[in-house]
């Protein structure tokens, strides 16, 4: 098996979890937050969909599907075109009102398209690209790769996990 359908497989993963996170609930469980200071389901999905679409995106020379499929425009968020959630105040989060399961799940499987696009056009040679210089050691592409894959499967966790707290609570 090649590196990229392991990655593939595991993005593919990814989306599964993004969809059981979110399907079935109403903008009030999407956007509701545990507590004044924790994360909606609504924006850790966003957060985790912006943060591959951001990251994917640069490390293949492509507009993300955020500005490029004019998501950003459906979201309608009072947020910076290119930001990501990334340091987000509790402020920040009580902004991030999403209206549907359905739009979460709509960027994120464009997003993943993107994604899965790009990853079967890769040869095994191309994960030792630098993408990031800013860091010590640079950042390769696999590597990239990995840390998003790693950011996305945190994130859905903590999205399935509030979604646990939420029905919990109203049984």
């Amino acid at each position: 098996m090649h590196a990229k359908d392991i990655l593939i497989d595991a993005y593919d993963r990814i989306q599964e979890e993004v969809h059981a996170a979110v399907e079935g609930l109403d903008p009030d469980e999407l956007n509701a937050r545990p507590a004044d200071d924790a994360n909606s389901i609504a924006w850790l999905v966003w957060h985790l969909t912006r943060v591959q679409d951001d990251h994917v995106a640069d490390a293949a020379g492509l507009e993300q599907v955020w500005l490029s499929e004019g998501w950003e425009k459906r979201f309608g968020l009072d947020h910076p075109s290119r930001d990501t959630g990334y340091g987000h105040t509790p402020g920040e989060v009580a902004k991030t009102l999403v209206e549907s399961a359905d739009l979460l799940t709509g960027y994120y499987d464009a997003v993943h398209e993107q994604t899965l696009g790009f990853l079967r056009g890769l040869a095994a040679k191309d994960f030792e690209r630098i993408v990031d210089e800013s860091w010590d050691p640079p950042v390769t592409l696999g590597v990239r790769l990995v840390s998003v894959l790693s950011d996305d499967l945190q994130h859905v966790g903590q999205a399935a996990y509030v979604r646990g707290l939420l029905q919990s609570a109203a049984s």
